[in-house]
């Protein structure tokens, strides 16, 4: 069995889950991090010397850091196809997609945007900062709204590891209160998404927690 320690507000955490849930595996998980703490112990600086969630530690295997290494993991060791294909070369555009998802996507988001929205407080936020932060990430995301054109999923016909970095994200992004684009492709992605339980049930988790 699985075991992971990280709260599910962690939108890393939901990003693995979410990997968990799609591939139907056994899981316990631990809430740590944020209001549970737990990050500061002596137990968990073994697990992880960085103090941040998710870790996750697969039977008597040595405990693993750094979501998209987990994910990969994962992926390698439990995945098919065509979540994660076994020819090289498709393999490696599921995972270039991953990383550009994480970079351009992630990275995009959850400081320069959902932080400044969600995690100041209001009288400490900056309008302007939050608007050029929306317009940067808007940017990368029409990139993928050009690729959701012609494809149901950012790499092809069904999802794969690519989606999980990339789509995690997508529903604090159309939750909170930004002025957003008119990106119809990127909106009918994420409405696929929620129709999926293991994004309903890891995803689409309340934030109220995080709020300033």
């Amino acid at each position: 069995m699985l075991v992971v320690w990280g709260r599910r507000t962690s939108s890393n955490v939901q990003a693995l889950m979410w990997c968990i849930g799609e591939l139907g595996l056994a899981y316990k998980r631990h809430d740590v991090g944020h209001k549970f703490g737990g990050t500061d112990t002596e137990a968990f600086g073994r697990l992880n010397p960085n103090r941040s969630v998710p870790v996750l530690q697969d039977g008597s295997n040595s405990p693993l850091w750094e979501t998209g290494a987990i994910l990969r993991y994962l992926a390698n060791r439990y995945a098919g196809e065509p979540f994660w294909p076994a020819e090289l070369i498709a393999r490696t555009e599921v995972d270039r997609w991953a990383e550009w998802a994480k970079i351009n996507i992630a990275m995009g988001f959850t400081g320069p945007v959902f932080w400044r929205v969600v995690r100041m407080p209001a009288s400490d936020c900056d309008p302007d900062a939050i608007r050029q932060a929306v317009l940067a990430l808007e940017d990368k995301l029409a990139i993928a709204e050009a690729r959701l054109a012609s494809q149901p999923y950012l790499v092809g016909q069904a999802l794969s590891l690519a989606d999980i970095q990339f789509g995690h994200v997508l529903f604090r992004y159309f939750d909170i209160g930004v002025d957003r684009a008119d990106l119809p492709n990127l909106a009918a992605y994420y409405a696929r998404l929620t129709e999926r339980p293991a994004y309903r049930e890891h995803v689409m988790v309340s934030y109220d927690d995080l709020r300033a």
